[in-house]
């Protein structure tokens, strides 16, 4: 089997910066949706919405900073699937998350 040759410039930098800038989304999307959670005060459903707005995006930032630090050696490797299919999983759960809060 023959190893891919990866691009040893900039890839990987612009790589880590996107997943960043992805982890700044999650983060504000999940304090957003816990404050729309939150309006009118607090209840026992909308503590519970908080309580998993905030355990999906440590999920996700857990993803990320794993990727992350993978990409900071010389030649990293190539993204896991079962990393990438979490964290398509938790940007959908963000993403129905946050359609089912905003009123």
């Amino acid at each position: 089997m023959t190893e891919t040759v990866r691009d040893p410039g900039l890839q990987p930098e612009r790589t880590r910066l996107a997943w960043r800038r992805t982890t700044l989304s999650c983060t504000v999307a999940a304090v957003l949706a816990g404050k729309q959670a939150l309006q009118g005060g607090p209840t026992p459903l909308g503590l519970l919405a908080v309580a998993a707005s905030l355990a999906l995006w440590l999920a996700f930032v857990a993803l990320a900073h794993r990727r992350i630090r993978s990409l900071s050696v010389p030649r990293p490797g190539v993204l896991p699937v079962r990393v990438a299919w979490s964290a398509a999983g938790c940007v959908l759960a963000f993403t129905l998350f946050s359609a089912a809060v905003v009123r």
